[in-house]
């Protein structure tokens, strides 16, 4: 079983990539930096998610969120993590400390020119022809996040995190989307929690809340089940996790599109 054509992988966070021209704008040195990169990069996401066998189209960000994160609004108006310094171009780290010198307004939309906006032209491309070709779309948002929460996340360290988490819109992610994928992830024996600790799901500004052929899930992994978190290596039995992963996601897509044709008889 793998991912039908419909389907766009979009993976916004697996990359350590800092252009120079960026790197001198953050203040933080090479120790501070990588240490930052450890803490917020979805390490190996791409290779957790993507099946080289299906014809699932991936749109993956070339370069760190420190550099931009294509997951937020660009407009810090519309953005709520831009209150912490956190909107598509962040000004402080994951421990709120200071990550950048301030930029000057033409500063940060050369920033979004070079790296947000053109990501988000494919995403918007990818998707359409999916449409085009198929009359739907599932953008199938891949994501990880640290077993213990990060100082930037205002969350209880002494909760628990699930093994999984599910992330919905309240548009574009059915009740059978959501249950699909919780239930067989569940299946597989992990914890699941429906946006918790992260949430939401990403969808084009294009079809966001106008196209409902644009299905939307994100799925993110706790680190501690295919990394170790405090050098971001590989654990010794990562394919097969990766693997498992794969194989949830594709069960659910397909559980999820017989319910779709079954509505329709």
């Amino acid at each position: 079983m793998t991912y039908p054509p419909w389907v766009v992988l979009h993976v916004p966070h697996d990359s350590t990539e800092v252009p120079e021209a960026v790197r001198s704008q953050l203040l933080l040195d090479e120790a501070d930096l990588d240490r930052e990169l450890k803490r917020m990069t979805d390490h190996r996401t791409l290779a957790l998610f993507a099946d080289p066998s299906s014809e699932a189209v991936v749109v993956r960000a070339p370069v760190s969120r420190l550099v931009v994160d294509v997951e937020r609004f660009p407009d810090d108006a519309d953005e709520p993590m831009a209150a912490r310094g956190m909107g598509a171009v962040y000004t402080v780290t994951s421990q709120l400390t200071t990550l950048r010198r301030p930029l000057t307004a033409r500063e940060r939309e050369a920033l979004l020119s070079a790296y947000y906006r053109p990501h988000h032209a494919m995403l918007d491309a990818a998707v359409t022809a999916a449409l085009e070709g198929h009359g739907r779309c599932l953008v199938l948002d891949c994501h990880s996040f640290p077993d213990m929460p990060l100082p930037y996340e205002m969350s209880d360290p002494s909760r628990g995190r699930p093994d999984i988490c599910i992330g919905t819109d309240d548009f574009h992610t059915s009740a059978a989307l959501r249950d699909c994928f919780t239930s067989s992830f569940r299946r597989a024996g992990w914890s699941v929690r429906l946006n918790d600790p992260f949430a939401g799901a990403l969808v084009p500004g294009s079809r966001y809340r106008r196209d409902r052929r644009v299905g939307a899930v994100m799925v993110e992994v706790n680190r501690r089940l295919y990394l170790r978190e405090v050098d971001a290596s590989p654990v010794t039995d990562f394919e097969a996790v990766a693997q498992r992963i794969r194989q949830r996601c594709a069960e659910a897509i397909d559980l999820w599109s017989s319910c779709q044709e079954r509505a329709r008889e």
